[in-house]
């Protein structure tokens, strides 16, 4: 899934809209829930470089929390890397290169969304 088809599936799946908060860096971009402010996702074109990876091209990325149990094994996956500026123990990144299928990058961005949601008060 590219860019645009992301933002898209964001909004309309989650009703959140794509903020820019850096003029610094145009092409980053925060998704967040309404109630509580927390991101969910944050999306970013970056140096493959900084993904430890041996190219200076340029790469779309999606950061997503998920459970840290998960982390290490999703990890070994192709188009997954540990969190690029974010807690590496929290949150993953999410090449949008083609990598990943849309299925499975839809179901991190459930998982982030999710983990990243009010806590319910209990009675």
């Amino acid at each position: 899934m590219d860019r645009a088809a992301l933002i898209a599936f964001i909004t309309e799946q989650y009703s959140a809209h794509e903020e820019n908060l850096w003029k610094k860096y145009p092409n980053h971009s925060v998704f967040r829930h309404k109630d509580n402010q927390k991101w969910f996702a944050l999306m970013m074109n970056i140096s493959k470089s900084k993904l430890g990876l041996s190219s200076n091209a340029m790469i779309d990325v999606l950061n997503v929390k998920c459970d840290p149990i998960l982390i290490h094994t999703l990890r070994n996956e192709k188009g997954v890397y540990p969190a690029y500026h974010m807690n590496k123990e929290n949150w993953l990144t999410l090449a949008l290169d083609g990598s990943i299928k849309d299925d499975q990058l839809k179901w991190l961005l459930d998982q982030s969304f999710e983990l990243t949601a009010s806590k319910k008060k209990q009675k």
